[in-house]
């Protein structure tokens, strides 16, 4: 006998399948479009890097470089945009985010890069894709709280395919909004995205970002007392590089109003601090530097040098994002710190990599799933440990003012506050 307990249950059912089957199809789209645009990203960027490093003379060109991107975005009426804090914002409000973000983002990341600036990829694919993901949204008429969805499918998919991680770029377009909770409706439209566009990035040849570890110690109290510290150093880390950021755009803005002037200032002191180094190790992302790391191969103040130069290319106005520094300057922290206390360097360099990136970001699980994917799961209890404590004492610092913090770090207790 059909009871009338089992008829709404099938309806329950039936909604929820369809509810299912409609973000199947808008993920897998959204998944195909961001995955071939960051692709094509991720090709633009390997050019305009090679292009760097077979004519280091490029660096003499930033500063013209720089008026170019500030005048791309004043010809398209784009001036104020506010780059990640943006696409944040949008999903916290009812802000729309530009489709003329996407091109302006675009191409202003890859001359930052071409020609010496400091600054990483996949803040400017978070851009892109969240501008690609709205569009979709406002495209096929979703409500507001659905349009929200679709750019984080977006940011989902952009960071997958760039970066390789599905696991990380899931979740953390969904951590990193709005700290202490999770959206955890978009959590099936968000894995569909990464997956499909990891899935177009691989087929189109981009192999992901990996550094092995191998011989790992045994996990004990000391080797856990050594990665602790190591955390608390990188929470003070972090803490520096965000404060070092948000202070240069600051005094940026105090001493070089005009945003003509502001670039190009900020162009030519990247050209000099270029020349005073003697080398292009700090322009750019700094892959290179981060794999010699694991290697044992390091500068003992490069993770110094590369918030200084990050921090004067991106406070003036080039494009760019902060995600690869941070893990240039984790790496290179942890590699420091274990040669001076004798333990793994290339456990500290992995263990490092997470904690500063947690500590920047305020995104646990994603940090704890990026370490996972860069570095295997045999250093988990060392990751675990390095993420939880870099996660707590990095405080209310972030990258991002947009960011909300909506439970407290250290109590349970609704704060509801933006970051430092």
């Amino acid at each position: 006998m059909i009871t009338e307990d089992f008829i709404h249950y099938i309806r329950h059912l039936a909604s929820r399948l369809s509810t299912f089957l409609r973000w199947l199809v808008f993920s897998i789209l959204s998944g195909i479009l961001v995955g071939a645009a960051s692709t094509a990203f991720h090709y633009c960027m390997v050019s305009a890097n090679a292009a760097r490093a077979g004519y280091p003379g490029l660096i003499f060109f930033l500063p013209a470089a720089g008026l170019l991107i500030v005048g791309a975005y004043h010809l398209l009426h784009d001036e104020k945009d506010t780059g990640t804090n943006l696409v944040l914002s949008a999903i916290q409000s009812q802000e729309h985010i530009p489709m003329k973000m996407a091109p302006l983002i675009f191409v202003s990341t890859i001359m930052t890069h071409l020609f010496g600036g400091s600054a990483g990829r996949e803040g400017a694919a978070l851009q892109m894709g969240g501008s690609l993901g709205n569009t979709l949204g406002r495209l096929f008429r979703f409500d507001e709280k659905d349009q929200h969805i679709m750019i984080m499918c977006g940011m989902s998919a952009a960071f997958s395919a760039l970066f390789g991680t599905p696991m990380a770029a899931a979740i953390f377009s969904m951590e990193v909004v709005s700290v202490g909770i999770m959206h955890y409706a978009a959590l099936v439209p968000c894995v569909i995205s990464s997956l499909v566009a990891k899935g177009i990035a691989s087929y189109c040849g981009i192999v992901p970002e990996q550094f092995p570890l191998a011989r790992l110690p045994a996990f004990s109290i000391r080797s856990a007392v050594i990665i602790a510290f190591l955390a608390i150093l990188c929470a003070g880390v972090s803490t520096l590089f965000c404060m070092t950021l948000h202070t240069g755009e600051r005094l940026y803005k105090k001493y070089f109003p005009n945003p003509y002037l502001r670039i190009f200032s900020g162009g030519a002191f990247v050209m000099i601090l270029t020349l005073t180094v003697g080398n292009q190790d700090y322009n750019g992302a700094g892959m290179p530097v981060i794999a010699r790391c694991f290697e044992n191969d390091y500068v003992p103040y490069a993770f110094l040098l590369k918030i200084l130069f990050t921090a004067v290319t991106l406070s003036a106005g080039f494009k760019g994002g902060e995600i690869v520094p941070s893990f240039f300057i984790g790496a290179t922290f942890g590699c420091l710190f274990g040669n001076l206390v004798g333990f793994c360097p290339a456990l500290c360099a992995a263990a490092g990599m997470g904690a500063v990136f947690c500590g920047v970001t305020n995104c646990p699980i994603t940090s704890l799933l990026i370490c996972f994917e860069l570095f295997g799961f045999t250093g988990m209890p060392y990751f675990l440990l390095s993420v939880s404590l870099g996660y707590m004492l990095s405080g209310y610092y972030g990258l991002y003012h947009s960011q909300k913090i909506v439970y407290s770090k250290f109590r349970t207790e609704f704060i509801n506050r933006k970051t430092h």
